[in-house]
């Protein structure tokens, strides 16, 4: 069943009930101020960094979920409603949220009353503004109070949710007019506070939670908006909050809006007071006043829609395919630049208090979002970089707000390096910049010790060259990309890690899927030493390619498929001698998208396996069959349940690259079979099932042998939705950037007659028209640039704000 619909002319996703499976979300911001809003406005807000920027509160694996967030209550005589029914939940007459490219507007009406709430980040700003506006759409004059409420954290969520013996003294507001400034720690330690203002002098106000909710309340039922009027609270320690309470008297048919401004000032140390013991507030104010006029909200809303057409101009698809043209042209590359920004730091599955941002995660998130922001993407590769060590290796994660690298699940991801090489070749691919190879880069983020980035790129490829294993394949150390095959940890203990428990590396324990990327990016950093014209070090380059190539096709192959690894007794790991975990589905995609077995067959053999042990209605499985017990030798991945996450779940972040290994293979029809099923806006039919957005991909799906089969969860901040764009806009529509220009090599449905792309380029607009009337699944028979043949089958970068007309014959 579905709980809204896709408005594809406003790039909206309108939920039409409250009451979705789990809260469906979206992301405002797109520069250093970030809130995540669900439909019924629950949520939180942050600057730079979920853990330690953090503005308001949020209650993970709480019940009910969802109760904090953008409050609002509306008392009209003895009802008290939100316009987003959460967290009274009394019942609305009409309800309605729609979740656009940066913003959210929930509207729902009570007795003739309407209220809309529009919330959004704006450009350039380190503030969300919350416009609210209440209409009488009745006969006669009402009376109302309007409540507002954010519940502020104390900064760091990770001590503001653990240190209470401290915190319930340290809670320091400030009030003026009618904004509310959250100054805790500001007099020792900060030099930042918060403030919450509208833009009228409010006819009450509480700072102090407990007085505002009452004793033994909660956010359902605050004892201020049933008594109708706030108390003047100043929080002094505990809780502290901010409320504005409005008194509102509208007419028949009248509207009336108020401005609320929830913001990030930072003052330099030598201007943090205006006097003794008062915060200096007049970029507070000034903030306040960029916003105070609808005039100014609706301008700022203008820019940020100007911002995405922008940004989703540079790749659109026009198929004939409504849910493959909503996907490609608005929610995927949504998705891809969200991920961007947030990494894997802050979601509703995600808390944003630890790991941070991901080496090897933000470094495939490079990969879907390159197009979009080059610049940025530039940036986010040379911060990546700065993680790395001098041999070669990384930290496995770094914070976001200082961009040093932290061991909080140690380094030893013997995966990491090779996915700097990745992201590093999609971006030179996508930009023709050079100079980007002769940047110094500092390993460890020491100034001392740097050197240009074509460097790294070399250690990368040496510490996986040098660090194998007794058949020649790499070594896993801790583990590779999949965290929870821990290989050489062997933890026996509750409360354990999984992957710092015990050696976390070894000389035994090898992985084929680091062999695979081996084999695809050495391949790409030999053609990048060729492009700078290093020829000798490509050549060397591509001779232990082939060497990996042949471990690969020897001890890598079981004689249907590929193995996955060798555990740290050199026992194979994915192999029909294996009673649990016969088949992984990681090699079979990454050796088959390096070209590994495409020549003698074992390609193909490999994907047939994966359909026919793998496949099921929602997905492709990531192993089978499920482990039913914990094998103390693999570590994490056998103490999930079978059917969930790792442990024979269908994990969609690698679902698209056995669509990227077909697409290899010359199966089009099978790529866009297996594209389809995880795609979401193929699944909104079945969202009392699926549960997570339609608009957005999951990480996991539950897979058949768990009892919820069909279930997604982890919504948003995941690979998949980078690696899925680089399926469909490389491998299926087959719009390939190249150091030497873009290729054109379809693989589709051999029923699919066609598709035209725009796509920016290097500064240039290519109109691509492909013709499919031979109804063939892959081969182009011929291709034109302005009507000029192009004989090379690569259309070369056109000079800078060009347009070059495109068409591709299939054949």
């Amino acid at each position: 069943m579905r709980y809204g619909y896709f408005d594809d002319e406003n790039r909206e996703y309108v939920i039409t009930t409250p009451r979705t499976p789990l809260p469906w979300i979206n992301y405002l911001g797109s520069e250093d101020f970030f809130s995540l809003v669900s439909n019924t406005a629950g949520g939180y807000s942050f600057y730079r960094d979920a853990k330690l920027l953090r503005l308001t509160r949020y209650r993970y694996n709480s019940a009910p979920a969802d109760g904090e967030g953008h409050r609002f209550y509306i008392r009209d005589g003895a009802c008290v409603w939100n316009p987003g029914w959460q967290p009274v939940r009394t019942e609305l007459d009409s309800y309605r949220c729609r979740h656009g490219l940066g913003y959210t507007v929930i509207e729902g009406a009570k007795n003739g009353i309407e209220a809309k709430q529009e919330m959004f980040v704006p450009l350039g700003d380190a503030c969300e503004v919350i416009r609210l506006t209440l209409h009488n759409a009745g006969a006669e004059p009402r009376a109302l109070q309007l409540f507002s409420y954010v519940e502020f954290c104390l900064w760091n969520a990770v001590d503001d949710s653990t240190n209470f013996q401290r915190n319930y003294s340290t809670g320091e507001v400030e009030v003026e007019g009618g904004a509310i400034y959250h100054k805790t720690e500001y007099r020792e330690r900060r030099s930042h506070y918060a403030v919450f203002g509208v833009n009228r002098t409010p006819d009450g106000f509480d700072t102090s939670r407990d007085a505002f909710l009452g004793p033994y309340r909660g956010p359902a039922g605050p004892l201020a908006v049933e008594r109708g009027a706030c108390t003047g609270s100043i929080a002094h320690g505990w809780a502290p909050v901010g409320v504005h309470q409005l008194n509102v008297t509208l007419a028949p048919g009248e509207r009336r809006s108020f401005i609320f401004v929830l913001g990030y000032v930072e003052n330099p140390p030598r201007e943090k007071w205006a006097a003794p013991g008062v915060v200096e507030k007049s970029r507070a104010r000034a903030m306040l006043a960029r916003y105070a006029a609808d005039t100014q909200v609706d301008a700022a809303l203008a820019a940020l829609a100007a911002y995405w057409n922008g940004l989703l101009a540079r790749f659109s698809l026009r198929s004939g395919d409504e849910k493959l043209d909503r996907m490609v042209n608005i929610w995927h590359q949504y998705q891809c630049m969200v991920t961007f920004n947030m990494s894997r730091s802050a979601s509703y599955y995600e808390s944003g208090t630890g790991r941070g941002m991901g080496f090897r995660d933000s470094c495939q998130d490079l990969l879907g979002f390159v197009h979009l922001v080059p610049g940025r993407a530039r940036q986010r590769i040379l911060d990546i970089a700065a993680t790395q060590f001098a041999d070669g290796s990384s930290y496995h994660q770094y914070q976001p707000l200082t961009k040093k690298g932290n061991l909080d699940v140690g380094s030893g991801f013997n995966d990491d390096p090779l996915w700097l090489i990745a992201c590093v070749s999609a971006y030179l691919r996508e930009t023709g910049d050079r100079s980007i190879l002769y940047e110094e880069v500092p390993f460890d983020c020491r100034a001392e010790d740097t050197a240009p980035l074509m460097e790294h790129l070399r250690r990368s490829l040496g510490f996986t060259a040098s660090h194998k294993g007794p058949h020649g394949l790499p070594l896993i150390g801790r583990a590779d990309w999949n965290d929870c095959l821990n290989l050489n940890c062997f933890s026996s203990e509750p409360g354990e890690s999984f992957q710092t428990t015990g050696p976390s590396e070894g000389p035994v324990a090898e992985s084929v899927f680091i062999a695979g990327m081996f084999v695809k990016y050495g391949g790409e950093y030999a053609d990048i030493c060729a492009w700078e014209g290093l020829s000798q070090e490509a050549r060397a380059v591509r001779a232990q390619v082939d060497e990996m190539t042949a471990a690969i096709l020897g001890p890598g192959w079981d004689g249907a498929w590929f193995r996955r690894a060798y555990d740290a007794n050199g026992r194979p790991v994915g192999s029909a001698e294996c009673a649990e975990g016969k088949i992984y589905i990681e090699p079979q995609g990454m050796c088959v998208m390096a070209g590994v077995g495409l020549s003698d067959g074992r390609a193909l053999q490999a994907l047939e396996s994966v359909r026919r042990h793998l496949d099921t209605e929602y997905g492709i499985l990531l192993l089978q069959p499920a482990y039913t017990r914990y094998h103390l030798e693999l570590g994490e991945i056998s103490s999930y349940p079978p059917g969930y996450k790792e442990n024979a779940g269908i994990f969609c972040h690698n679902n698209p690259w056995i669509s990227c290994a077909e697409c290899a293979a010359g199966r089009g029809g099978r790529a866009f079979a297996v594209y389809r099923r995880t795609c979401p806006a193929y699944l909104e039919e079945i969202s009392e099932i699926h549960r997570t957005e339609p608009y957005v991909y999951s990480q996991m799906i539950a897979g058949r042998d768990a009892a919820a089969f069909g279930e997604a969860k982890n919504s948003w901040l995941t690979g998949t939705a980078a690696w899925t764009f680089v399926n469909i806009s490389q491998y299926i529509l087959g719009i390939q950037p190249t150091l030497d220009g873009l290729r054109i090599a379809p693989c589709i449905p051999a029923a699919m007659p066609g598709f035209t792309v725009t796509r920016t380029y290097r500064g240039a607009v290519y109109e691509i028209a492909v013709d499919n009337a031979a109804g063939v699944e892959k081969g182009v028979k011929c291709i034109t640039a302005d009507g000029a043949p192009c004989v090379e089958g690569i259309l070369p970068a056109a000079p800078a704000g060009t347009t070059v007309h495109v068409k591709v014959t299939m054949g």
